[in-house]
């Protein structure tokens, strides 16, 4: 025998190789994976000192290849509205927030649900002014495209009546063109960027320690932050540097739409001071549109009815020749971008212009990347596998939840019958991997699996289904949060159990295939290992 592992973990192991192969055991010495196979196969690197733990499930280390994990943490830290359901509950916790914390210049935070104020056109600042009427407050929606503000913030930026809608978002107004306190899109952008309270790089540091220790409670190794600034990526650094960060991060250095080409001067910047160590700074997000169910969307033809009449196609944040110049450049200078879309137009001009990238650069091993893909045109599904772009997918979203039936359906019409067509994209032969958008939606990759294997709402069996036909396997699934993910991090060296590879590892309380696909959701991590040292237990 030669050295002995330090750890032995037993049990079904599911090692998500190349033939989604079966074990009954791992070995791990230092940060790599020395055994994997029989009980009695492993047997041979146990030694005297030798921890072994059994447990129902074992399997890679889960990535997220779509992240927002500091200001999901932010979120946790101030006003968190994700677990509830009314305006009611939002308001007592707001309420109650702010008296409990009356030193704070502003109250943020965010999670409210677009449903819960559809029957009012958005929520209102008057509601807020009721409870906080002496600070400004800032709250992000659950899908982080608008923002509810009370009186006193609007008067601190300014806005009234008379202030204009910028290109790329829009001040919901009452008929006398008064601000409600809902911003839609880069007015919400614009005012927290510009206008709120900022974190410094300490605060910054902070948010990331919550979200790490959350993140690994639930399995997770590693991430693409979908949304880095500067003071952010410093952040990062800073943690990296103290040894604090035990996970790999692929930092998406943000695209200022307000700007052009001459930017990407400083992300070269950027990428060189933040990379190094568990960070990985070397990708580019651009973000193409808003979202359908806002109608910001960026549609190939008008929303539905008045929806149409008064959102036309929806909102395109990048036009297409400025796009095409910015992706070009970023791809030659050996970039990674990460494009966000979510309307049909807004998916193929970003093929677009990952195409006119290729005949200008030629291919390499940049894998770049489309994230969300709600609403692909049928003829623009085969064309990630031809110009090798990895599909990005929150599988969280493919289900008929309040969202998806009030409001995306209303305003699509028949395109409803193509929302998500993750199986489509899986056939297709399209590298697949899989995110949250936390805090968008929940982070919880079981919770996420079980959707992509149901479409259906996780405990709402009754809601429906969307799209059978949409339906992957639960391994195909896994895959996606394993495999597929930690190749679009270009994390080779995790994403499956094999000797040799790095130790990132999760165990379970349950074989998820033992059991019915709706139970998939329950399953727990009970420990969770980051370069073979546990970074959680239960």
């Amino acid at each position: 025998m030669g050295a002995a592992a330090d750890l032995v973990l037993v049990g079904d192991v599911y090692t998500v190789d190349a033939v989604r192969s079966w074990a009954e055991a791992v070995a791990v010495r230092g940060d790599r994976i020395v055994a994997v196979g029989t009980e009695e196969h492993v047997r041979e690197v146990v030694g005297s000192a030798t921890e072994v733990v059994r447990a129902p499930f074992i399997g890679p280390g889960f990535q997220d290849s779509h992240i927002h994990a500091a200001f999901g943490a932010r979120n946790l830290l101030n006003v968190n509205l994700d677990d509830l359901g009314t305006k009611q509950e939002y308001l007592d916790r707001i309420r109650a927030f702010a008296a409990a914390n009356p030193s704070l210049a502003w109250i943020v935070g965010g999670g409210w649900y677009n449903p819960v104020f559809a029957s009012e056109g958005g929520p209102r600042r008057q509601d807020l002014d009721a409870i906080v009427p002496d600070r400004p407050v800032f709250l992000m929606n659950s899908d982080v495209h608008a923002a509810w503000v009370n009186s006193t913030a609007l008067e601190r930026a300014g806005i009234s009546s008379a202030t204009p809608d910028p290109f790329d978002g829009f001040y919901v107004r009452d008929a006398d063109g008064s601000p409600t306190g809902c911003l839609q899109e880069g007015t919400a952008y614009a005012f927290l960027s510009g206008v709120v309270e900022r974190p410094d790089v300490a605060r910054w540091t902070g948010c990331l320690r919550v979200a790490q220790r959350h993140l690994h409670a639930l399995g997770i190794t590693g991430w693409q932050d979908a949304w880095v600034e500067p003071d952010l990526l410093r952040a990062y650094r800073a943690l990296d540097d103290a040894g604090e960060l035990r996970a790999r991060v692929v930092t998406s250095l943000w695209w200022d739409r307000h700007r052009g080409i001459e930017q990407v001067e400083d992300l070269v910047d950027q990428r060189g001071w933040g990379t190094g160590g568990n960070v990985d700074a070397n990708t580019v997000k651009i973000m193409l549109d808003g979202c359908p169910e806002t109608c910001t969307g960026s549609m190939l033809a008008p929303y539905e009815g008045e929806y149409g009449d008064r959102n036309g196609c929806g909102l395109r944040f990048v036009e297409t020749e400025p796009l095409r110049a910015a992706v070009t450049e970023l791809d030659r200078l050996g970039f990674q971008v990460h494009q966000h879309a979510l309307g049909d137009r807004a998916i193929r001009e970003a093929l677009d212009a990952l195409e006119a990238a290729r005949r200008a650069n030629g291919h390499n091993d940049a894998r770049h990347h489309v994230a969300h893909l709600q609403f692909p045109d049928p003829a623009d599904v085969p064309r990630l596998r031809e110009l090798g772009v990895i599909a990005n997918v929150q599988p969280y979203w493919a289900a008929p939840d309040p969202m998806i039936e009030e409001m995306t359906k209303p305003r699509v019409g028949e395109r409803a019958a193509r929302l998500y067509p993750i199986a489509d994209l899986v056939r297709s032969g399209a590298v697949l991997a899989f995110g949250s958008d936390w805090p968008v939606s929940t982070p919880n990759p079981w919770l996420e699996i079980e959707v992509a294997v149901t479409r259906q709402v996780p405990g709402l069996p009754g809601a429906g289904v969307l799209d059978a036909t949409q339906r992957i396997d639960l391994a195909t699934a896994l895959a996606a949060f394993t495999r597929g993910s930690t190749y679009l991090d270009h994390d080779d060296e995790a994403g499956s159990i094999q000797v040799g590879k790095r130790a990132d590892l999760v165990c379970a309380d349950r074989n998820p295939f033992a059991g019915p696909v709706d139970e998939i959701g329950r399953t727990v991590a009970t420990m969770t290992m980051a370069s073979g040292r546990v970074v959680h237990e239960a």
